[in-house]
């Protein structure tokens, strides 16, 4: 799976980023967190200007489970 790493990151150290970017869209790459943004279209868009699309996570930083129940792809690019 694609960016398995990253997720996997994501869950292992939840309590600890939510303690930092709670309510934020982090940008998880090489199992770093990259940025932060308030809204996952800037998110997408900021990082993009320098990471290729695919290659970096984006995940709603929130407690428990809820913000990442869902998986969305997209092949659209963002100007």
């Amino acid at each position: 799976m694609p960016l398995e790493r990253e997720f996997k990151f994501y869950l292992e150290n939840q309590s600890s980023l939510v303690g930092k970017y709670n309510g934020r869209f982090i940008v998880i790459k090489d199992c770093k967190v990259i940025g932060d943004y308030d809204n996952e279209i800037q998110a997408i868009r900021e990082t993009s200007k320098v990471h290729k699309p695919g290659t970096f996570l984006i995940q709603k930083c929130e407690p428990g489970s809820d913000s990442y129940t869902q998986t969305f792809h997209s092949r659209v690019a963002f100007p």
